[in-house]
């Protein structure tokens, strides 16, 4: 009997539990077989793993957004979590506040040890970053010894949103500020330890809903910085 298959309608993703406890990821198309006189006879669905290719794609949209180093969101993720953080703000009438870090005395660390001892710190700083913050808050590696750190949904007061601003830097500023004790591994050598002194200069700006642009917030908060490290 002559039949014909219609053209696939839905599309659907789901995870398959394996035995071990593993998870797959699946695609199933179904579409129905029909008769010559169009009526239905049978569904047919098709199932193919897709997990390597979600993952594959995990893969590319992290090393897109994030900085291979520190594994800190990048500066091209910077505008998208400023932009959810100006939204909150706007939804829960609070300020949020933008800093601006530049770690000092950076270079010297490089000059004398390589970049190898500079890398080691900044994923150092990173780490020492994120313990000072709130999981909500983000921590981004804007480039070379440059850190912006998002806090969302402080207080709906000016001053008062200021005042936890600031706790968070004095915070950041100590945290920073500690000795760097670094060691470099070099196959068939021996190790190498090294300690460095290294502090930060901050910057922060408030911002409140969308009165003022994204690259206004950071052009405010970078000024700030500047003003802190010449004084």
């Amino acid at each position: 009997m002559p039949f014909w298959l219609s053209r696939p309608k839905r599309i659907k993703s789901h995870r398959f539990l394996r035995v071990d406890g593993s998870t797959r990821q699946m695609e199933s198309r179904g579409g129905v077989i029909k008769d010559s006189a169009g009526r239905s006879k049978r569904v047919v669905v098709v199932s193919h793993d897709i997990t390597e290719r979600k993952e594959a794609e995990e893969r590319i949209h992290h090393l897109a957004f994030h900085d291979p180093l520190t594994q800190l969101p990048n500066r091209l993720a910077l505008n998208d979590r400023l932009s959810q953080a100006m939204a909150v703000s706007r939804r829960t009438a609070c300020h949020g506040a933008l800093m601006f870090i530049d770690l000092d005395h950076f270079k010297p660390l490089n000059d004398a040890h390589g970049h190898e001892a500079g890398d080691l710190l900044l994923i150092e700083a990173a780490n020492r970053l994120k313990a000072c913050v709130r999981e909500t808050d983000t921590v981004v590696r804007f480039g070379g010894d440059e850190f912006v750190v998002i806090l969302g949904a402080l207080h709906s007061e000016a001053a008062e949103s200021a005042s936890q601003a600031r706790i968070v830097a004095e915070k950041i500023h100590f945290a920073l500020s500690e000795p760097w004790r670094l060691t470099l591994r070099h196959q068939g050598e021996a190790d190498t330890a090294i300690e460095h002194q290294c502090t930060a200069s901050i910057g922060v700006a408030l911002f409140l809903n969308h009165e003022a642009s994204r690259d206004d917030i950071l052009k405010w908060a970078d000024a700030a910085m500047y003003q802190a490290k010449e004084s």
